[in-house]
């Protein structure tokens, strides 16, 4: 017991003595950080290399932190080059980062990973997370306009919406929306997350960087990584900011004076009797009263803190969005929670969790509807009472503000959704790591609403007729009642192997398992009550408040699928000049028949960084950095068709009568193909990256050329055999492009900074053929687009107006249709027979913009900054299709005050006359261009506090 107690005091003094040595050696430092401009940066992370002890500056750009006298300390901050300083004992260490205005070292997703910028072979462009922060959006996707080159984001303006986003074009007839990643969760949508939440956004273009994502990335890829917990103390930071929408460009129509010139005149033109306006006083302006400036507020608090174990991350946000027409409304509340717990220095394990909550207030404002309205009509007298329309459109159009208030806070959507991930990352043998992450993702959905009873109505007197009013004595209460729901589920399981070899070799080697399941549903119902008049109480919008024997209906539906894959990817650089990646991935869906449904894909790429070879370095000047880079990629596409197209499908829409009763038929729904298979996707790229004059100016030039074979189209067959649609793979669609983007960056003096960005990208898009046996034209929008062998995709397709027949002798000089008139269009005879008849019709443009850009002015001095950014589009074409409708006396747009009324008054605008269908024909008449500029002028934080 003796010799035990004597070794214990000896072990406990010898511990004692080492602890209290430690303890000796650790001192206090002390310092300041600053850029090269001299101005203090918050925030900047100071670490004790080689441990988890870091502190953050002080809004002053100051830091206190407790080290071993001979330790180092690494310090960074995002956009700067990170750097290291040896203690030696100093008790106060003043810094300066210098901008990494290379980007070189930034970390871009790849795909199951990450990868250096510097070591890319493929185009991919980022966003950082304060750049989407900047712009008052509920969708973070919105923020993404004009930022990238070869990105087109269009944007509705309505509360809640998501943009339209495309990626080098259109490749596709079905669905050409690219793939979401969101923390390595496959995704088709990110409506649930919260911008402020967003660490970057990376872009992955060519086909070479997403063929890791197999038959998912066909169209592009979009990665979003969220925050997580900076190094540090315990942070707390909460930002609002505000902005407004607004229809700065409304569509020109005429007021209460055009309209009645207008008229009178159409109706002389057609030998009509003189309508009488002597009761109509009015001069509305339906527009201004649909539309409303369009306020947007988002909201976010978040509190993060990194321990020696754990880091952890809470996050609220708060979005409320308008929408530019009256009474839209949608709001979104967001709580993540992000957790990482280092059990050791080899392996850790964490999760993040995302809750979701949204509401909806649609609007029942119609555009269309404001732009028809007669002006001369006032709005009404009461709450309760409003003005129809004259008679000469009373059966078509209604009162568009009696349509607003009847049916506002009508319905209630709910919309909830929670998705999560867990893992688990073990390192071993010095150079392995393997991940394995679960995830989960769960929506639900619910809506119920009722019909308000009608208003009264005030029809006024014509022709000496007396003023009446009217109510829908016919009016039958109903409520509505729907629900949806999906899952989601994933599992990843990746090995990874990283060394560095003695004489610059680098070598890093992924593989990996994947598998998704996909699987939603939805069931909704109606029922209306003959005496039961529904009360506005939401608490009572259920179908059980109807008597189930009165007249309803209901409807529902969903799906499954699953995508399995296995991947591997190489990546390997020599001495930072020399780089290649390699992937390959074979990838199944169950869309397709077991024997089409398995497909191998992969990429090459390959790059050269010249600026690191002696000969560059030793006889080029000005030139910092130059990139030459190449890749191949193929891969596969099955989004945008239903599932189990392969098989034969059902269908309940006809039925017959026998006797007294009515049976309903079954019949195919489709003629199946047997042999459908995912569509195939090629591409390759050619990409130039320069940075010169000290870095101050980059440029970065790609190159693109992707193909898409065996395209997933659907086309009617003829009568003779059954008049069924019918799905198999035809055809060839090839888009061709270059992207280009410059940035400039620099100082005056110490603390003044700016910088100057832009971007050009063009895209050709050609369909090269649809079939290689048979040719035939895909249809849409009633005939007014058209795909076909040798133009575009959905290029209008249409007569083109050669001006207005002015005189009889044009009459029989020009080709014309056997019924045109004076006054008429006239179209140009396109295939030279005399005549002007379908055959006439050809190329009018396309409705998607071969050409965008981007801009962006940043100004900065002493803390404070500026931010200037305007984007636009050129070379497409509008389809204003308002203006065909001639069911109806409509309200005119303005440019018809220039209507043709004899020989030489207009060559463009034909005769008022709703009777000549002739000029009601699609043509370049209904045109206009779609190019466009749009600055945003600043952008400013209303409130921004960070402790």
């Amino acid at each position: 017991m003796k010799k035990i107690f004597t070794k214990f005091s000896v072990l406990t003094f010898f511990c004692l003595f080492l602890f209290s040595v430690a303890n000796a050696q650790n001192i206090t430092v002390t310092g300041n950080i600053k850029d090269d401009g001299n101005i203090a940066i918050p925030f900047a992370t100071v670490v004790l290399k080689g441990t988890n002890r870091a502190v953050q500056t002080d809004a002053l750009g100051n830091y206190t932190i407790s080290a071993p006298s001979n330790g180092t300390l690494v310090f960074s901050f995002l956009g700067y080059l990170t750097q290291e300083i040896a203690i030696n004992n100093k008790s106060k260490i003043d810094v300066t980062l210098k901008s990494d205005t290379q980007n070189l070292e930034q970390v871009v997703v790849v795909g199951y990973g990450t990868q250096k910028r510097k070591d890319l072979t493929g185009a991919i462009s980022s966003v950082s997370g304060d750049d989407i922060a900047k712009m008052p959006a509920v969708s973070p996707l919105a923020s993404l306009q004009g930022k990238v080159a070869g990105l087109t984001v269009v944007n509705s303006g309505g509360a809640g919406s998501q943009p339209v986003i495309r990626i080098r074009g259109i490749a596709s007839t079905n669905n050409a929306s690219p793939l979401y990643v969101v923390d390595g969760l496959l995704q088709d949508n990110i409506d649930y997350l919260n911008p402020a939440d967003i660490e970057s956004i990376d872009l992955l273009r060519d086909a070479s960087s997403s063929a890791i994502y197999g038959l998912r990335g066909a169209n592009g890829v979009i990665a979003i990584t969220t925050k997580r917990a900076a190094k540090g103390q315990t942070r707390v930071n909460f930002t609002s900011n505000v902005g407004i929408q607004k229809v700065t460009n409304k569509i020109d129509v005429t007021d209460a004076d055009g309209f009645k010139k207008l008229y009178s005149t159409q109706l002389a033109n057609i030998n009509a009797a003189p309508f009488d306006f002597s009761n109509y006083k009015g001069n509305t302006d339906w527009q201004d009263l649909i539309l409303q400036n369009a306020v947007i507020n988002s909201n976010s608090l978040s509190v993060s803190n990194t321990g020696e174990k754990t880091t952890t991350l809470i996050n609220l946000g708060y979005n409320n969005q308008d929408g530019v027409l009256k009474y839209e409304n949608f709001q979104k509340f967001v709580l993540r929670l992000s957790e990482e717990i280092r059990v050791t220095d080899k392996f850790k394990l964490g999760g993040d969790f995302t809750g979701f909550y949204s509401t909806y207030n649609p609007t029942a404002a119609s555009l269309t509807n404001a732009l028809w309205a007669a002006p001369i009509v006032p709005v009404q007298t009461d709450a309760n009472t409003y003005y129809s329309m004259p008679s000469f459109q009373r059966a078509q159009v209604g009162n568009p503000i009696a349509s607003i208030e009847r049916n506002n806070r009508s319905t209630i959507n709910k919309n909830y959704r929670f998705n999560g991930s867990i893992f688990a990352e073990l390192k071993f043998l010095k150079n392995f790591t393997l991940r394995s992450t679960l995830y989960a993702d769960y929506a639900f959905g619910t809506s119920r609403g009722f019909s308000r009873p009608p208003f009264t109505f005030i029809n006024v007197g014509e022709n000496g007729g007396a003023t009446t009013t009217t109510k829908d004595n016919l009016f039958r209460s109903s409520v509505s009642q729907g629900q949806s729901e999906s899952h989601r589920y994933q599992q990843d399981h990746t090995l990874t192997y990283e060394k560095s070899f003695e004489g610059g070799h680098r070598l890093t080697a992924l593989a990996g398992f994947t598998s998704l399941r996909f699987a939603n549903s939805s069931v909704s119902g109606s029922r209306t009550d003959s005496t039961l008049v529904v009360p506005g109480d939401p608490d009572l919008w259920y179908l059980g408040i109807i008597n189930p024997n009165n007249i309803q209906s209901n409807a529902g539906g969903g799906g499954e699928e699953t995508n399995a894959g296995a991947f591997a990817r190489v990546s390997y650089t020599y001495k930072d000049k020399y780089l290649f990646n390699g992937t390959i991935r074979r990838d199944g869906s169950s869309r397709f028949s077991p024997a089409n449904r398995w497909g191998t894909f992969g990429s090459v790429g390959l790059g050269w960084v010249a600026s690191e070879e002696d000969f560059f370095k030793n006889n080029i000047k000005g030139i910092n950095y130059l990139k030459l880079r190449t890749s191949w990629g193929r891969l596969g596409n099955s989004n945008g068709v239903p599932g189990n197209l392969y098989q034969q499908g059902l269908s309940t829409g006809s039925t017959a009568i026998f006797g007294d009763n009515i049976y309903t038929a079954v019949q195919n729904a489709y003629l199946p193909d047997p042999n459908l298979r995912f569509e195939v996707v090629e591409g390759t790229d050619i990409g130039l990256e320069v940075r010169a004059l000290d870095n101050r100016l980059s440029t970065d030039i790609n190159f693109y050329n992707k193909k898409t074979t065996g395209i997933l189209t659907s086309f009617p067959l003829p009568a003779a055999q059954g008049g069924l649609t019918y799905f198999t793979n035809l055809g060839e669609i090839v888009n061709k492009g270059v992207e280009v983007t410059l940035g400039w960056s620099d100082k005056i003096g110490k603390e003044f900074t700016y910088g100057i960005s832009g971007n050009f990208s063009y895209n050709k898009n050609r369909v090269e053929s649809l079939g290689n046996t048979t040719e035939f034209q895909i249809t849409g929008n009633n005939g007014v687009n058209l795909t076909n062998s040798g133009q575009s995709i959905g290029y209008f397709f249409g007569y083109r107006q050669v001006g207005i027949y002015q005189t009889a002798k044009d009459m029989l000089s020009m080709p014309a249709f056997s019924n045109s008139q004076l006054g008429d269009i006239a179209y140009e005879d396109v295939n030279g027979d005399g005549i002007i008849s379908p055959l006439d019709r050809t190329y009018l443009g396309t409705p998607f913009p071969p050409y965008s850009y981007g801009m962006s002015l940043s100004l900065g001095y002493k803390g404070f900054d500026a931010l200037i950014e305007g984007q636009g589009v050129a070379g497409n074409s509008i389809y204003t299709q308002r203006r065909t409708s001639n069911f109806a006396t409509l309200n005119y747009e303005s440019n018809r005050l220039n209507a043709w009324t004899g020989p030489g008054t207009s060559n463009v605008e034909p005769i008022l006359d709703n009777t000549r269908g002739n000029n009601f024909l699609f043509s370049s008449y209904y045109l206009e261009p779609g190019d466009y500029f749009r600055s945003v002028p600043f952008n400013w934080v209303i409130l921004s506090v960070k402790h």
